[in-house]
Order: C-alpha cells, then structure tokens, then sequence
C-alpha cells in the first residue's frame, strides 16, 4: 500500500484509508465480528488511516475501533471527530458544538472510548455557525499543545473558514465529500486547499456504495439505512443517477477493473495529495477498494470520464435539508 502525506503537515497515511461510521450505525444492521476481522485485515495489507467520529453509534464507533487499538495502536494514523452532540434519548437531534470548553470535553471523551492517550489526526465534524472559527481551533491548538492530539483537520468547512482557522493554526486536512459525483469543493475549497498546504480526505468516494453499481434499487437497502432518505437515491433521481453509474462501468470494464477502483483511482489522480476513505464491512470490498492504488488512469480515460461527468449531469442534492445547513460552513 503506497503512502501518501496530507499536504505540507508531514502526516503520512495509506493512500486508501477506511472509513469506519457504516460498522456502527446508519447503513443497517452490522456485526462486529465482521468488523474487527475488517479492521485487522485493514491493517494486514497497509490501510492504515482509520476513520471514526465521536457520534457514530453515540460513541459506539470509537468503542469499537479501541478493540483493535488495544493490541495494533502503533500501526494506525486515527483520525476521530468532535462536534455533533447526540442524545441517546433523541438520535435524530444532532446540534453543533464548538465552544472551547466543549472542544475539550469531546477530546478526553474520545480518548477515554478509544483508549489511547493521543489521537492523530482530530476534526471539528461541522463548523459551529454560533462560535468564531478562531475559537474553535484555538481550543483544539490547545491540545496539540498538550499532547492529545498531532493533528487538527476541519470537515465540510468553506474556503474562507479555512484561512481563518489557519491563521490561527495549521491545518492538515479539510475532510469533505469528494467522488465522480460530488465535486463542489473544486472550485474554492480545493484551491485554498493548495494554497495554504492542506490535504484532502475525501469521505464517500464512491457515492454512499451508488458508483460501486451494485446497488440497483433502494430495495436493496435495509429498512434502517439513512440512504433510503437521501435525495440521490430517491424514485426518479436514482434512475437518472444510475445511467452515470453504467457510463462509468463502461470504461471500468474496459480496463479491466471494478467501477468502484475506477472511482478511487480517478480521486487517486486528482492530486498526490488526495485521500479517499471509502467504508466498507465487507473484506472483500475492503482488498477491492485497496487495489485500486494499482490503477493508474491513462489520457484517454481522464478525457472519458470528464465528458461523462459534463454530460450525465447527478441529480439531486448531497443531503437532506436539515444536512445541507451545515456544509461549507
């Protein structure tokens, strides 16, 4: 597995990490069985940028993650998120939270759940429009300061929030959806990224499972899975959306890979500095996805696609309303 460092911060991860929430929570019924031998087998083949949130399953997530942190911390980049605060009583509230104080408070209670005395690489997961930026990363800057974390990384934040929190401390990863079909970020994100030295983790490279092309319906999602609810997936978009996923497996099976590989290896080619980290509780997806780090795209197939992406326009917004609020904060 080759690395790759996120931007000019010296943090070297799996140029393919993983991306831990769907073990927990939101993509139906897991088990953890299967994610542990997930998370070791991750592990075994050099994906080493482990992806988790203090909100994935109210803290289950981390729990989980501190099975294999236990006895393989030192070959793990973590990387765990503060910010939503969930309500076990009320699971759909999820309020923001960027108070200093708070920042604080989120951090001890992740290293307590995840049992290790630093975290690698720690985010705010949505930007708190109530609380200045500045606060916000002044309070995180505290803990690099103190030794519980190494990194400081922003999610979903604009172009103008992210020189802000800068100038106050560097920042070594903006973490945003980033896929074949979500690109909002290329015209001013992506560019303050490169301007101010900051890697790019891009979560949902491949569209919430929907460019892997095996998802032909929402028939085949569980009852309980968030995507059931999410606009790309709804009666009418999903059908338009899918002749984008069928253009894109013509290319793939031309080469020879999965349109899931293909996915990952155009976002590979994006910049050297760019780092997918597709979820998956499957080993099989897992050393799929992984191989997709072999794949490099020739000029033909870069021209392919971006004709592809101009014509087959996706249909349907990221989120939901209520999720919408909060990016590019």
């Amino acid at each position: 597995m080759p690395r790759r460092q996120l931007g000019a911060s010296g943090l070297s991860v799996s140029a393919i990490g993983l991306g831990c929430m769907g073990m927990s929570e939101f993509y139906g019924p897991s088990d953890e069985a299967e994610s542990l031998a997930v998370l070791n087998r991750a592990l075994d083949i050099g994906v080493n940028f482990l992806d988790t949130a203090d909100m994935y399953g109210s803290g289950e997530n981390e729990r989980l993650l501190s099975k294999i942190l236990s006895t393989r911390r030192d070959e793990v980049v973590l990387a765990t998120k503060f910010g939503f605060m969930r309500d076990p009583a009320d699971p759909g509230a999820r309020p923001i939270n960027g108070r200093p104080e708070y920042v604080k408070q989120a951090a001890d209670a992740s290293l307590a759940r995840l049992g290790v005395d630093h975290i690698d690489l720690y985010y705010q997961h949505r930007v708190d429009p109530n609380v200045p930026i500045e606060e916000t990363v002044g309070a995180m800057a505290e803990l690099v300061h103190a030794g519980k974390v190494r990194h400081l990384g922003l999610s979903e934040a604009s172009a103008a929030t992210l020189k802000r929190a800068y100038a106050v401390h560097p920042i070594t990863a903006l973490q945003s959806e980033y896929s074949l079909w979500s690109r909002d970020i290329e015209d001013e994100v992506l560019p303050a990224c490169r301007e101010l030295g900051i890697g790019v983790v891009a979560y949902s490279p491949l569209g919430r499972g929907f460019l892997t092309g095996a998802i032909q319906s929402t028939n085949d999602l569980d009852a309980s899975d968030f995507r059931r609810q999410n606009p790309r997936f709804q009666p009418g978009n999903f059908e338009r959306n899918a002749n984008l996923v069928e253009a894109i497996r013509m290319i793939a099976q031309a080469r020879g890979c999965t349109p899931a590989q293909l996915a990952l290896a155009w976002l590979l080619d994006r910049a050297p500095d760019v780092v997918p980290i597709p979820g998956t509780r499957r080993i099989a997806r897992l050393e799929e996805n992984a191989a997709a780090t072999s794949i490099q795209l020739r000029d033909g197939e870069r021209s392919q696609i971006e004709e592809i992406l101009q014509t087959q326009q996706v249909v349907g917004e990221r989120y939901a309303e209520v999720g919408r609020a909060l990016l590019n904060g």
